[in-house]
């Protein structure tokens, strides 16, 4: 038995779609035993989502509607990370875009991958602190989300009820518990 899983190689790789915001290649690849099998990738842009609060402790939330599950969601503002443009900039973009809000500090809380079975991306999570209206929002021409501002009690009730159910939500929150706690600590 061994101790550790096969590593693949990529023998061929080819682009087999280009779906606008992301391409989908199929790589050919072989294993450390000499097996050979198709493997496809969803190659997207990092991205980022943002937990963000308000001076009086508001969770800003954003509802739209999604084509995946054919719902309208309860999600975070997050997006896509421009090409040249750091994430803690797509990041506070995106929060203004969205909300139309400005944070006084966006604070880091790490990344994960999204899913690492299928795609190749980064998603960086932030802690938008102090936040304000400053803007009014822009939408792309495909969005249309509606902003509300809850108390963070009645955000982790949506979680727990599973009225929340977006993975990348999740994880910021956990990230955010964690940032949070490691402060407390200190």
């Amino acid at each position: 038995m061994t101790n550790s899983p096969d590593i693949w190689k990529i023998k061929q790789s080819d682009h087999i779609a280009d779906c606008k915001i992301f391409k989908v290649r199929r790589d050919l690849s072989e294993n450390t035993s000499g097996k050979e099998s198709n493997f496809y990738v969803i190659e997207n842009p990092n991205w980022v989502n943002v937990l963000a609060m308000t001076k009086d402790q508001k969770v800003i939330i954003i509802e739209q509607f999604r084509h995946g599950t054919g719902e309208i969601t309860i999600e975070i503002p997050g997006g896509m990370v421009d090409e040249g443009e750091e994430a803690v900039d797509a990041a506070q973009r995106e929060l203004v875009e969205e909300t139309g809000f400005t944070p006084r500090e966006m604070i880091p809380l790490g990344k994960c991958r999204p899913n690492p079975a299928i795609q190749d991306n980064w998603l960086y999570h932030f802690l938008a602190i102090d936040c304000e209206k400053t803007h009014e929002v822009e939408f792309d021409s495909t969005e249309s989300v509606v902003t509300k501002l809850i108390d963070f009690v009645e955000f982790s009730d949506l979680i727990a009820t599973e009225q929340i159910t977006h993975s990348a939500v999740l994880v910021a929150f956990l990230k955010s518990q964690l940032h949070l706690q490691k402060n407390l600590e200190k």
